[in-house]
């Protein structure tokens, strides 16, 4: 669905390379986990994934960017945005300015890209239930949190029904349960066969939803895998993400030889009850 093929970008201006010689493969219908230190890149590869680099950054491009068939260089960004929707780190930047309720900013998209009316209306509703946030519907996007706003800026790429999602940190303004229930939508999309790249912070829950997790360091792509044996890698601290505090407090157990040396080490927090319980028990 996802095919990045020998991939650099330099920012206009910029002397260095801000991601080099990156290969990558997401299946369809997958949810692809994205972590790496701030400033490590993740940003400008959903930028890329999205088209939005070179169509509106600039820049020097090389290799080749492919989404669902299509070479995403060769497409116009009007065409690009109806394969894939972007959800960008700050909710503020994302809503659009021209509208006056969160129902008509959610339909902004759908407005642009032709959507009959009656369809339109169904779909806005239809986004804003699965997000939670249908008593918001009639209000100003002005007059919400931030957690809010962020939850509006996912319903308007969420009604797009775009194939593919990029989302760049999307729950950095929500609450734990406005995290979770964000995931818990992320995996019914995917359970749809929406294909989501999520880049987050958060790597407890991408190890619950996310099918593999990439980790962006020294501008490339470091390593891709399955959850727990990314997230529990003991060079997570080298690429500067660092382990979670369930794994570092089993491998702190097993330097001081409290518990056994072997084994798969947790990473969340059932994960870590088990481990421990087991190892009690044992």
């Amino acid at each position: 669905m996802i095919t990045l093929t020998n991939i650099s970008y330099a920012y206009p201006d910029a002397e260095h390379f801000a991601l080099e010689k990156v290969n990558l493969q997401v299946d369809r219908g997958e949810i692809l986990g994205v972590v790496g230190a701030s400033g490590a890149g993740k940003t400008t590869l959903a930028k890329i994934i999205a088209g939005f680099i070179p169509h509106v950054d600039g820049g020097e491009l090389t290799g080749r960017v492919e989404v669902d068939g299509a070479d995403v260089s060769d497409l116009k960004l009007t065409d690009a945005v109806a394969k894939v929707g972007l959800v960008i780190q700050n909710p503020f930047n994302q809503i659009s300015g021209a509208k006056y309720t969160v129902r008509d900013e959610i339909a902004f998209g759908l407005e642009n890209l032709g959507v009959p009316r009656a369809e339109m209306a169904e779909r806005v509703v239809a986004a804003a239930e699965l997000l939670r946030i249908e008593h918001l519907l009639d209000s100003s996007p002005y007059d919400l949190s931030g957690g809010q706003q962020q939850l509006v800026a996912i319903a308007s790429m969420v009604v797009l029904r775009t194939p593919v999602l990029v989302m760049d940190e999307p729950t950095s303004q929500l609450d734990p349960a406005g995290t979770r229930m964000v995931f818990d939508v992320l995996s019914s999309l995917r359970d749809a066969g929406s294909t989501i790249v999520v880049l987050e912070h958060k790597v407890e829950l991408l190890r619950e939803h996310c099918d593999r997790v990439a980790v962006i360091a020294r501008e490339t792509i470091a390593a891709v895998g399955a959850p727990r044996e990314i997230l529990a890698d003991p060079r997570m601290s080298e690429w500067g993400i660092g382990e979670t505090r369930f794994t570092l407090a089993a491998r702190g157990a097993q330097r001081l030889g409290i518990l056994p040396g072997d084994g798969e080490l947790p990473v969340s927090l059932d994960e870590a009850a088990a481990f421990f319980g087991e190892a009690v028990a044992s």
